[in-house]
């Protein structure tokens, strides 16, 4: 992966820092066996063996959930999910972590979200 660095309000964040963590947390998961991203066009897929105790395949994505939470935590970043496919016991998601979109000057059109209204 390459490395991708984005300016948050206090510290700068390395994505492949976050990626790696994410992993991890991920992997901590006994049902989890293994995780791999690959990336097809610049857009990053999430590749997950995944082998529930029960037949529970929804706890998948609380898992992630879970894990994406505990990455970007103290950071200014969101995720988002996107389940593609499954071939048991392989979960195939479109995964991918941004920054959101924030104004930071005031472009004089009176806007609903200006800057100028933030204290």
């Amino acid at each position: 992966m390459n490395i991708h660095t984005v300016k948050g309000a206090e510290k700068t964040m390395d994505l492949d820092q976050i990626w790696q963590q994410f992993m991890d947390h991920l992997l901590d998961n006994d049902e989890i066996t293994k995780v791999s991203i690959k990336k097809f066009t610049g857009i990053p897929f999430l590749y997950i063996d995944f082998h529930p105790a029960q037949n529970d395949k929804s706890k998948l994505s609380i898992i992630i959930k879970k894990a994406a939470g505990l990455s970007m935590r103290g950071k200014q970043l969101h995720c988002e999910t996107i389940f593609v496919r499954q071939e048991e016991p392989l979960y195939v998601f479109r995964h991918r972590f941004y920054v959101p979109q924030q104004k930071m000057f005031c472009c004089g059109n009176l806007c609903p979200d200006c800057i100028l209204y933030r204290s």
